[in-house]
């Protein structure tokens, strides 16, 4: 049997005084398919860059073998050193590379090489490192959470690649179904140490419960065993003459194995506030259309919501899922058609960016809406510590900021600040992102009990097979349709998965090169459009202003609704007349600039 490519050996290391491996082994060999699962802060992509050679351990060993080729693909890939994505991925070949595979996978990917770093997306950017850790074909790939940014599609498409290599692959990922599809080992992080299963992810559920369940019996014979001895302790013959020493220190080990024993992670409890039953009817949309420019983002859909209904959206990044739910929900009006919304509707919105967390804001208070210290849920009030630990939040997390937070916890956060309010019509735009899998189950659960609604924008396939009663998909030049059942039944009647959005290549930009001062403008304008920081606060702020522009015209139109007041001060009446007018312009441009926003920021 060939020796492995790579091995890590006891691998010790403490974070802050908490020590998070303690004791980890990895061990790679040529085919191998590796999933490496955890709970969110097990230390799966410490271990992982550890791997790479990235982090240096406390204590342990690692071994590569000499000559070995090993990529690792980063959560927050650094481009800032080169001037376009192609030369990022070009970077990452080695003699005997093919040249031309780089370009190849920055195009399927959605990017034309030519890009420049500092304009990018993370999405963008984490695409670019993905093709840099494909394009050379490695001995070893190291890849953390791979389907990040990604739409299905590309999803569909990255299997089918890492199935076609030979290269020895250790994926991180919260992704089940991509898990499932591609591994055939599974290495499990738990308390510290590593366990391996030569199974593939569709078996590790029922060997982690197997594993916890000895683990409780296990526990259970070690408590007998040490009341059998204080027993005898306390009451056997020759205690009371002299003390057997062995037998007083095997019972010191004994409590001391019982009391540093670390039980596995609890799980969130997560329960929802329910509102008042709304109306049999929640959503009602006829032959709603919507264009930005020239292109048809909506085209003459229509769809009846009843209350009860779990309803997926999915299609490509840019398609326009998240514009058709804000139609639907009433937020945005559409071009043409109409939406009817239901009776006592009260809804909760999940967003995917997590932008409604204030960052500087502590978690007990963004819990508690920086009200007080207690969580109101339903007809019951917590503690606000009470309700942190049913998100597996510790006491000293509560003084927290949330931008300290790690990716996992403040989706936990959010989707805790989200199930505290009372709804009967709930909008999650991608839940999924960042849970473990798990909480993942616990959200599955919920859903499946929610007496309510729930409009779901997600790339997560088996999580769209657990939940949703239907699956509306974009089409192409703006048609979207809707199919019963989840995303395997929308396979089935479809004949086919989500396709990629058409982009215009000549529109793409051309290679970036030092611009003189004469064609700098030139120069900018034929780079593809990204969002500066100015557009982002524009895009975050645009709504408060609409917001307050509205209250406005309210005040003043309250005012015109005195029928004297043109007899009484025409003046006054005229200059009410002509802020209304100028307000209403300025509303209109504000929703037309937002909505502009909006749609280069999907896309």
């Amino acid at each position: 049997m060939a020796p492995p490519l790579l091995i890590l050996r006891d691998i010790h290391l403490t974070f802050g005084g908490t020590p998070l491996l303690t004791g980890a082994e990895l061990s790679v060999s040529e085919g191998d398919r590796l999933g490496l699962v955890g709970r969110n802060g097990s230390g799966k992509s410490t271990l992982l860059k550890i791997a790479a050679g990235m982090v240096e351990m406390d204590s342990g060993e690692r071994f590569l073998q000499p000559g070995r080729t090993l990529r690792y693909l980063p959560q927050d890939p650094d481009l800032s050193a080169y001037a376009t994505t192609l030369d990022y991925v070009n970077e990452g070949l080695t003699e005997g590379d093919d040249p031309y595979r780089g370009a190849y996978l920055l195009d399927v990917l959605g990017l034309t090489g030519q890009e420049d770093p500092n304009s990018l997306s993370g999405g963008e950017a984490r695409r670019a490192a993905l093709a840099r850790c494909l394009a050379p074909e490695p001995d070893i790939l190291l890849l953390d959470e791979p389907t990040n940014h990604l739409d299905l599609p590309a999803i569909e498409w990255l299997e089918e690649e890492l199935k076609s290599l030979k290269s020895a692959l250790v994926l991180i990922s919260h992704d089940r179904r991509f898990l499932e599809n591609l591994s055939r080992a599974t290495v499990w992080i738990d308390r510290g140490t590593c366990r391996r299963m030569d199974k593939g992810f569709a078996h590790f559920e029922t060997w982690r419960d197997e594993v916890f369940e000895q683990e409780e019996v296990d526990q259970q014979k070690l408590a007998q065993k040490i009341k059998r001895e204080e027993h005898w302790m306390t009451y056997g013959v020759t205690a009371r003459r002299k003390r057997n020493m062995r037998r007083v220190r095997e019972l010191a080990d004994l409590r001391k194995q019982k009391r540093e024993h670390r039980g596995p992670q609890g799980t969130a409890k997560l329960s929802a506030t329910e509102a008042e039953v709304s109306g049999k009817l929640v959503i009602e949309a006829k032959g709603i259309s919507k264009t930005y420019g020239t292109r048809e983002i909506v085209k003459d859909f229509s769809t009846r919501i009843q209350r009860g209904d779990r309803v997926g959206f999915v299609g490509p990044n840019g398609a326009g899922k998240t514009t058709l739910l804000k139609m639907l929900t009433g937020e945005l009006a559409p071009d043409t058609g109409s939406v009817r919304l239901g009776t006592n509707l009260e809804m909760v919105t999940l967003d995917q960016n997590r932008e409604n967390l204030d960052l500087d804001d502590t978690l007990a208070s963004v819990l508690t809406g920086g009200r007080g210290d207690t969580v109101v849920i339903g007809a019951e009030t917590k503690h606000v510590m009470s309700y942190m630990k049913d998100f597996l939040f510790s006491p000293e997390q509560a003084r927290t900021p949330v931008g300290a937070l790690s990716g996992g916890e403040r989706a936990r956060a959010m989707l805790a600040r989200a199930l505290a309010n009372s709804s009967n019509l709930m909008v999650l735009d991608e839940p999924t992102n960042d849970l473990d899998l798990e909480t993942l189950d616990l959200l599955q659960e919920l859903l499946a009990d929610y007496p309510g609604t729930a409009l779901i924008v997600s790339h997560d396939r088996d999580f769209l097979d657990r939940v949703a009663t239907s699956v509306i998909v974009a089409e192409d030049d703006g048609l979207w349709r809707e199919y019963a059942g989840g995303y395997t039944d929308m396979l089935a009647q479809r004949g086919e998965g989500v396709t990629a959005r058409k982009i215009d290549k000549a529109a793409a930009p051309a290679r970036k090169e030092k611009p003189a001062a004469s064609n700098a403008s030139a120069q900018k304008s034929q780079q593809k459009s990204k969002l500066s920081f100015t557009q982002q606060h524009l895009l975050k702020t645009l709504p408060d202003q609409i917001e307050k522009i509205e209250a406005k015209l309210e005040a003043l139109r309250g005012e015109m609704n005195d029928p004297q007041l043109y007899v009484k001060n025409p003046d006054k009446f005229a200059k009410l007349s002509q802020q209304i007018t100028d307000l209403t312009k300025e509303k209109g441009s504000a929703e037309e600039q937002w909505l502009e926003l909006e749609m280069l920021n999907e896309a």
